[in-house]
Formats: C-alpha cells, sequence, structure tokens
C-alpha cells in the first residue's frame, strides 16, 4: 500500500509541473484509494436492505488562464491522459466569458487527518451488526407500533491530496450513522412516527463502539415508543397563531443548516448555485454589515473532534480551523474555497473576506471541490437549560425533530413540519399536540431568537447526505447547536 501510494505521487508530481509548465497557475490531484460505503437495513425485524460500495480513483483540476479544468479516471495506468483532458478542459473554459480565478498566494502545507476509532466498522463482522440491530429492533416493539426502521450507514474514505504549491495532504475519514424509528396510523388516519438517530457532545471515537454506545442511540427505544403513543392520543393539533417556539437541537440542527449554512456558501453568494438547491438572499456587500440576527447569535464553521464535518484539511489543502460566521448576530464571513476570494471582493467594491474558509469539498474522485458546508455551529448562550427556557415561556412550544421541510429559492424564508409539539403554558410544559409546523423569513426568524440554552444543552447532529451541485455532490456534515427559543414565530397544523 505504502509502495504503490508512492509511486502514484511521484507520478502525479511529475504531471503537476508538466501543467506548469503548460501555462496552468495552479493544479492538483486528489487520489481516493478506497472510498466505500455500506448500509443496513431492518424494517419490521426482516433485512430490507443490505449493501455496499467501494470505489478507486483519481480527479484532476487546473487553473488555466483563469479558468477551470477537471477530469478525472479510475484507470491508474492513464493518470498523464487525465491531466490531458483536464488541460484540454481548462483551456476550452477560458474562451468562454466569465470571471478569471485566482488562488492567491501559494499556501504549500503537508498534514495528515486521523479521526479518533476504536473498532473500524468495517472490520466488525456482519452478524455483529445484525445482532446489534435486531436488539434494537425487539426494543422497538409494542402493541401501539405498526412499524419500525432500524437503519445503520457507515463510510470509510482514504484520500491523498497534492498541487502544485507542493501541498501534500494524507486523510482517513471514518463516518458512522444510524437511525431508529416507529411509525402508526392516527385515529384520523395520517401516519405518525418518532425519530432518534446517532448523536452526541461532539467528543468521544467515531468508530462502531459509537453505535453500540446506548446512551447516544439505542437507549431512545423507550422514549420513542412513549412519544409516539403521545401523539396517537394527542386529541388536537397546533392552533394557527404566532407563539414563541423552542427548538431542541434534533430540529435546530436543520434550521441552522438550511437558513445559514447553505445562505452563506459563498458559490451560491457569487450565483454559481441557482438551479439545484437555491442561490443566497446573502449579497457579497453584505458580508460585514448584515446584521443576520439578534445579538444572542452566534455562529461558526468549527473544529469538532467527533463529527462527520471535521476532516482535517479540505478538498484544496487548506487546513480546517474555527472560522467565525456571525458575531453577535453581524454576518462576519462566509463558507469559501480560495478561487473566488478576488471575485467577491471585486464584487462587493471593498475587501470583505480576507481568508478561504476552508470549505471546498467534493464527495467523490469523479466530482470537483465545491463551496460546502463543514460543521456550522451556534454557541451555546447563558439561558440556562430546557427547563430555565421553558419557565420563562408564557405561551409557546417546544419542536423535535423535522418530518417534511420547504425551503425559498434564496434561502429566504422556510417551512418546517416537526414530529411533534409540548405545548407550553406559564412556564410549564402541557399536552402534546400533533402535525405541528412552523414558518418564517430567515432574517426576521433569527432576529426573533430571544434565549439561547448553555452547553449543558449543546448537541452535535449530523447528515450522511447533504445534497448540493448538478451533478448532485453528497457529503457529510454535522451542527452542533443548543437548544433555543425564538418569539412571535408563525406555527400551524401540518395537513
Amino acid at each position: 500500500m505504502a509502495s504503490q501510494c508512492a509511486e502514484i505521487a511521484g507520478r502525479v508530481n511529475a504531471e503537476l509541473r508538466r501543467m506548469v509548465d503548460a501555462g496552468c497557475s495552479f493544479a492538483d490531484a486528489r487520489y481516493f484509494d478506497e472510498s466505500s460505503s455500506e448500509f443496513l437495513l431492518l424494517y419490521d425485524g426482516n433485512l430490507e436492505g443490505n449493501g455496499a460500495e467501494w470505489e478507486r480513483g483519481i480527479g484532476v483540476r487546473v487553473l488555466y488562464h483563469g479558468a477551470w479544468g477537471f477530469a478525472a479516471t479510475a484507470n491508474l495506468d492513464a493518470i498523464p491522459a487525465c491531466f490531458d483532458r483536464a488541460l484540454a478542459n481548462g483551456r476550452a473554459a477560458a474562451m468562454l466569458p466569465g470571471c478569471p480565478r485566482d488562488m492567491g498566494a501559494a499556501r504549500p502545507v503537508t498534514g495528515s487527518y486521523r479521526p479518533s476509532v476504536v473498532r473500524d466498522p468495517f472490520g466488525v463482522p456482519l452478524r455483529d451488526k445484525l445482532a446489534l440491530m435486531q436488539c434494537l429492533d425487539a426494543e422497538l416493539q409494542a402493541p401501539h407500533v405498526e412499524h419500525r426502521f432500524v437503519y445503520i450507514h457507515t463510510q470509510r474514505c482514504r484520500v491523498f491530496y497534492w498541487n502544485s504549491e507542493g501541498t501534500e495532504i494524507d486523510r482517513l475519514h471514518i463516518h458512522p450513522f444510524g437511525y431508529l424509528r416507529v411509525m402508526a396510523t392516527d385515529a384520523e388516519g395520517c401516519a405518525q412516527r418518532r425519530s432518534h438517530e446517532l448523536s452526541g457532545n461532539g467528543q468521544g471515537t467515531r468508530g462502531f463502539e459509537w453505535l453500540a454506545d446506548g446512551d447516544e442511540f439505542g437507549n431512545h427505544a423507550e422514549r420513542l415508543k412513549s412519544e409516539l403513543a403521545d401523539i396517537l392520543a394527542a386529541a388536537e393539533a397546533l392552533t394557527p397563531g404566532r407563539r414563541s417556539v423552542i427548538l431542541l437541537p434534533a430540529q435546530g440542527w436543520i434550521q441552522a443548516h438550511e437558513t445559514i449554512g447553505h445562505a452563506l456558501e459563498l458559490d451560491r453568494i457569487l450565483g454559481y448555485e441557482r438551479s439545484y438547491m437555491g442561490a443566497s438572499h446573502v449579497k457579497p456587500w453584505m458580508i460585514g454589515t448584515l446584521q443576520y440576527g439578534s445579538e444572542k447569535l452566534n455562529c461558526r464553521a468549527g473544529v469538532i473532534p467527533n463529527s462527520a464535518g471535521t476532516f482535517g484539511y479540505d478538498d484544496e489543502g487548506s487546513p480546517q480551523q474555527d472560522i467565525p460566521l456571525i458575531e453577535k448576530g453581524l454576518l462576519v464571513n462566509v463558507l469559501s474555497s480560495r478561487a473566488d476570494l478576488a471575485e467577491v471582493n471585486a464584487a462587493a467594491g471593498r475587501t470583505v473576506v480576507t481568508e478561504a474558509g476552508n470549505a471546498a469539498r467534493a464527495c467523490a474522485f469523479y466530482r470537483s471541490p465545491i463551496d460546502r458546508m463543514t460543521n456550522v455551529n451556534i454557541d451555546p448562550g447563558e439561558d440556562g437549560t430546557l427547563e430555565d427556557i421553558i419557565a420563562s415561556t408564557e405561551d409557546g412550544i417546544i419542536l423535535d425533530k423535522y418530518s417534511s421541510w420547504s425551503i425559498g429559492p434564496n434561502r429566504e424564508h422556510f417551512h418546517f413540519a416537526c414530529e411533534l409539539a409540548w405545548e407550553v403554558k406559564d412556564g410549564a410544559r402541557a399536552r402534546v399536540l400533533k402535525n405541528p409546523s412552523y414558518q418564517g423569513h430567515t432574517l426576521e426568524f433569527w432576529h426573533a431568537l430571544d434565549m439561547v440554552g448553555d452547553e449543558r444543552t449543546w448537541r452535535v447532529e449530523q447528515t450522511s447526505d447533504c445534497g448540493k451541485g448538478e451533478p448532485n455532490q453528497a457529503i457529510q456534515v454535522a451542527h452542533g447547536v443548543p437548544v433555543m427559543r425564538f418569539h412571535n414565530v408563525e406555527t400551524g397544523e401540518m395537513r
């Protein structure tokens, strides 16, 4: 393995030098030595899904006269031809009108990244994985539960990166994901569900041992069954109206993901991402001046030890680091890669971004890196625990776990439906209400943030399939969020 990678590195570096000699200002290559994925699905105790995927190949970019050229191959004997195709594509792209890309000053880096893992999921026998899932499925059974869903998805990826500046990076990523769900039909014939996904506090390790950790994953069966029973027994749905909304982390993360994370990806802001998943309401000149939310809102693209959005170095070799995005409600930075900084500063008419937000990410060797989310986190506040926030709420609801969502074409407004709501009256949690939803305009909503829970309420939620780009790229990302309360939010029943 080591000798093969060293041999590939030698060939790639020779090609990088050849591209510079051919007139390219920058060139890089990402060699996916392994990209593996496995999934198992138990549905009502039956093995409905058992799949595995494996890929290996190399992707090449060249920057020729300010235009990108990209090519990829799974044939490791065809590396020179792959570079030639990338160069031809760059030359063709350079003939088209557009803002020239510029990587800026060279930033050579040498480094490696390894997640903390005790038991590699890909070394765990299938029988052990199924035994865990069958045990969880048995715990989800109850007379009122009509359907049960237990899903485990694991990923492992080894990536080597080289560029013409002299950067050399060796990365290994291991991602475990787990999902539990119970479902039933209520008296009105509507499908209801309660779900839990593998999450944590951002500490610990990322191996199979995390999936086997009952506190983080398996020990939620009784809670899910009890809450599903409460939903089925609920006599009333949520009455439409404006009220305070308390988001638990399992709902707060997707609120941050859709209305902050995606809206702050620089390629959306520059208008390059429009046809799929929308653009952004943020304009270049707003960076540094836009009051995105209340002074309670502090958001950063941060490094979390145990997180699907921590990767050490992005896909153009920039070291991952904590980058403030919003400070006391003020937008101060965006998620970006190196090549677009000159364009955003020119569009703003001043320097609004001084350093790339190490957010260039690609899902596979045959995809070119684009601006992607990392860990977009909401910092914990000083408003205490969930119970403290409830005690301070006169009329509101607690919302947990999205069941559907709709996002405006520029991330300027949103609508979420959730699995359930608890009514809050006069500082106390009251009855369960079914089919809840809430909606709002992004900036108005974040300006309505008036309470943020402390570090005891902060949780890291993750997803394996954040989609973006055409052709689509699904990547792994996580968000650390506390309990949050928003005042005067439009709420109602979802049908």
